[in-house]
């Protein structure tokens, strides 16, 4: 997956580096509000179903667990839902994947109700495209939280949420939780895409980065990113509560580069703007995760404990 910020989050590391490596992209997911419509296929065992939204397009879905709060599961630019039901191999070429139940999404699901989904545009593990009826890109952050917050609404899952974002889908993240902060028991970002890379980035860098996002092709294709408006509303949406709800940040340990020009690595700008996230989430930044950028597939043991430390402090204050 094209990180959120504009590189592969989970194959990021993966299988999806090596696809997309040169032209990282941030990105963001299609969304649209929708109203509780028809389902199918919920076995409740990891088989999935699509969710119909408003207008008759379909989104695939997978939860599988029971328990409060609910974890929301979203992925980075290009992700599918099995970026959490898959892990790295090792010792195998790099980007080899294999569904697991060591995952980050089986692991959660023995301890609460975890949920995750495909957005328009994504690819699968297999390389397959997603089932998800296809939208106009580039999309925003805002389209992103619509489409997640009517994709819930329309399966009949309930708040409140613990949302995860890797890469991009941490833009996604922070923006819902602003606007629906009521909803909203706790976040964890897993090398989550930072509105601050705008001011790490020199503008040289910026600027190499917007130009290799606006070459992605437009239209009802693979999902592209408009980092840039995602970075607006944002900055429009309501400040996170100072009485912050339990969040952790994870950052990879590392290096990656964007490899987008010339002018140098992004690697420190990353982590600048890492450490911006976690102050304004006000969240424990983990540093040390012996991971690149695709945390969820190599260290899936370490995102389940963090996520299990944010919903166990959402359950005590709750109580």
């Amino acid at each position: 997956m094209q990180a959120a910020c504009g590189f592969p989050a989970r194959r990021a590391v993966a299988r999806r580096r090596r696809r997309t490596a040169p032209a990282v992209v941030a990105v963001l997911a299609a969304v649209v509000c929708a109203a509780p419509s028809a389902m199918a296929d919920d076995s409740g065992d990891g088989t999935g179903r699509t969710v119909t939204l408003a207008g008759g397009r379909g989104v695939h879905l997978e939860c599988r667990g029971t328990g409060s709060p609910t974890v929301v599961l979203v992925s980075g630019t290009g992700g599918a839902a099995d970026e959490w039901t898959h892990v790295a191999v090792p010792g195998a070429p790099a980007g080899t994947l294999k569904p697991s139940e060591s995952a980050v999404l089986p692991r959660v699901a023995r301890y609460t109700r975890v949920c995750a989904y495909d957005r328009p545009g994504t690819v699968r593990a297999d390389e397959t495209p997603t089932t998800s009826t296809p939208v106009m890109q580039p999309t925003s952050a805002r389209d992103g939280a619509d489409d997640l917050r009517a994709v819930l609404a329309a399966a009949g899952e309930r708040g409140p949420y613990v949302l995860v974002g890797a890469s991009w889908g941490a833009m996604i993240t922070e923006l819902l939780a602003r606007a629906d902060a009521r909803e909203v028991a706790g976040l964890v970002t897993v090398d989550g895409a930072s509105p601050h890379l705008r001011d790490t980035l020199t503008p040289e860098q910026w600027s190499d980065w917007m130009r290799v996002i606006g070459a992605r092709p437009k239209g009802k294709g693979p999902e592209v990113p408009d980092y840039p408006a995602a970075i607006g509303e944002i900055r429009a949406a309501p400040p996170l509560p100072k009485a912050a709800v339990p969040a952790v940040v994870l950052t990879s340990d590392h290096p990656w580069d964007l490899k987008v020009g010339r002018t140098g690595s992004t690697w420190p700008a990353w982590l600048a703007a890492q450490g911006r996230l976690a102050a304004e989430l006000h969240a424990r930044h983990v540093i040390r995760t012996d991971s690149g950028h695709g945390i969820a597939v190599e260290q899936p043991a370490l995102v389940s404990q963090a996520i299990r430390e944010v919903v166990d402090g959402a359950r005590a204050a709750a109580h």
